[in-house]
């Protein structure tokens, strides 16, 4: 899609078959979008999405942290998390680095009730491991608006 103008020409289920996911597996974040249309150009539709995300409850919020996957495991992921991944290289983990995401991933989700979430786009294995290692350490409060703001980014890069 290169011109605004067709995405305001979109169908409704076009629409949210394209930007449905643009909030790991949040399609309801694209339909609430859809009736704010037209838009003038594609930062307002992202300022759109993310005006929605920030306004949805805690709930809400969970719901979406807790659709995002794994890192570096074998898991039925979505295109554009497979790909984001991928770029990483976590599909090319050794067998000890496989072992600590592993590892790191159980930990938080059993810390934090939600898992690990880095915009993973620029990054390599080690600077995510290393980010891993430091935020398993924050607090409960800090940790959630850190996910939330990692959410933004991928968020941003997808779109």
């Amino acid at each position: 899609m290169n011109s605004i103008d067709k995405v305001n020409k979109l169908s409704k289920s076009d629409f949210i078959s394209i930007f449905g996911n643009v909030f790991e597996k949040t399609e309801w974040i694209a339909q609430k979008s859809y009736d704010s249309k037209p838009y003038k150009n594609f930062e307002e539709l992202f300022s759109k999405m993310m005006e929605v995300f920030e306004n949805s409850n805690k709930e809400n919020h969970i719901k979406i942290l807790n659709a995002h996957p794994d890192l570096a495991v074998e898991k039925k992921l979505t295109k554009d998390s497979k790909n984001e991944q991928k770029n990483a290289s976590l599909n090319q983990c050794t067998d000890e680095e496989f072992i600590e995401f592993k590892k790191l991933n159980e930990e938080y989700k059993k810390k934090f009730g939600f898992p690990f979430i880095i915009a993973v786009k620029g990054k390599n294995k080690e600077e995510i491991l290393n980010s891993f290692r430091q935020r398993i350490t924050n607090n409960i409060n800090l940790e959630f608006e850190e996910a939330k703001k990692q959410v933004k980014k991928i968020a941003s890069f997808r779109l």
